[in-house]
């Protein structure tokens, strides 16, 4: 298990918003924590994808890996409940997405990592690939997304859930986009090296 001087580029108290500029160092430890991740679930995880804000090369970000791993079913996400836990994440319901299982690793005053398990047919798990990869391919959005989210850090540095909320109108836009084009062209993967483990 990785030390804390070893992920020193993340962490964030729960439930605050602060944002670090990109860090090439996140590639890394995301491709450090998928390896852990899939040396104990193994074949169990389909992919473990690198999302959120700081898979985006050049967006400031809050200093918290967001990972997220395809499943069969949530009822297999279920069964992987024990071997997560003993990797040092916590489980964290949450009944707005009712598509995934959420975990968080990290103390409360220092949240280093998300991660997620969806199936790969859900809406939840599509819509998240959609918007990493619309934002890597159009730097116009992703540098009004990285204005709206400094704009919304300091008006809400003590309240996530506000600072969430008032990403959803932009996040909608995009992914209204995103679809758009996405119906008007042949189905492919982006995900480039580094992205998926």
């Amino acid at each position: 298990m990785a030390g804390v001087e070893d992920l020193a580029p993340l962490g964030l108290a729960r439930g605050t918003v602060r944002l670090v500029p990109y860090d090439p160092a996140w590639r890394d430890l995301f491709l450090a924590e998928a390896a852990r991740l899939r040396a104990a679930l193994g074949g169990r995880v389909l992919a473990i994808e690198h999302v959120g804000s700081t898979s985006i090369p050049g967006m400031d970000a809050k200093p918290v890996l967001d990972m997220m791993a395809a499943v069969s079913s949530l009822a297999e996400a279920g069964r992987l409940v024990p071997l997560i836990e003993a990797l040092g994440y916590e489980p964290r319901p949450d009944p707005e997405i009712p598509e995934r299982r959420f975990f968080v690793r990290g103390r409360t005053t220092r949240r280093t990592h998300h991660f997620s398990l969806a199936e790969p047919t859900s809406r939840y798990w599509r819509d998240t690939l959609l918007f990493r990869d619309w934002l890597r391919a159009h730097p116009e959005a992703a540098e009004e997304y990285r204005a709206l989210k400094h704009a919304l850090a300091a008006q809400h540095a003590t309240d996530r859930e506000k600072y969430t909320t008032g990403k959803g109108v932009f996040v909608h836009a995009v992914l209204a986009r995103a679809r758009a084009e996405q119906a008007a062209r042949p189905s492919s993967s982006s995900a480039s090296e580094g992205d998926r483990a």
